[in-house]
């Protein structure tokens, strides 16, 4: 069975960082494609960043523009942990974040439905 259990949300300062952490059990994430998304209330999940692997290696990282240049993706392997560093955090970041992994090969990383697991979520508040 997989399970991906995401930690390390909270409530956050504008300007300040939180990093995220999503477990996995069952499931290897470097062996296809991982991410990350975020919801709000009333709107769809947005993609936020992307890993995709190859013969076991990061292939490529790919990240929304919203959050180019001050969030980050990685991942440790050898824990099989999924990580979102955040930095210059907005108000406008609030939202429950979730992580995802992929089964197979695919491309299309920035889609969500493109996933096959999903974690719980961990809810990020950033004030003004």
């Amino acid at each position: 069975q997989v399970q991906l259990v995401e930690s390390g949300g909270g409530l956050v300062q504008a300007g300040g960082s939180l990093r995220l952490s999503c477990a996995a059990s069952g499931y290897t994430f470097s062996r296809n494609a991982a991410g990350w998304f975020r919801q709000v209330p009333g709107k769809e999940r947005e993609f936020v960043a992307a890993i995709r692997w190859s013969a076991g290696s990061v292939y490529y990282i790919v990240y929304a523009d919203s959050v180019k240049g001050r969030f980050t993706i990685s991942s440790d392997n050898a824990e099989n942990t999924l990580y979102l560093r955040m930095n210059s955090l907005k108000p406008e970041d609030t939202a429950i974040y979730y992580c995802a992994g992929r089964k197979s090969s695919t491309t299309d990383v920035m889609r969500a439905s493109a996933y096959d697991y999903w974690g719980q979520g961990t809810r990020v508040t950033v004030s003004s």
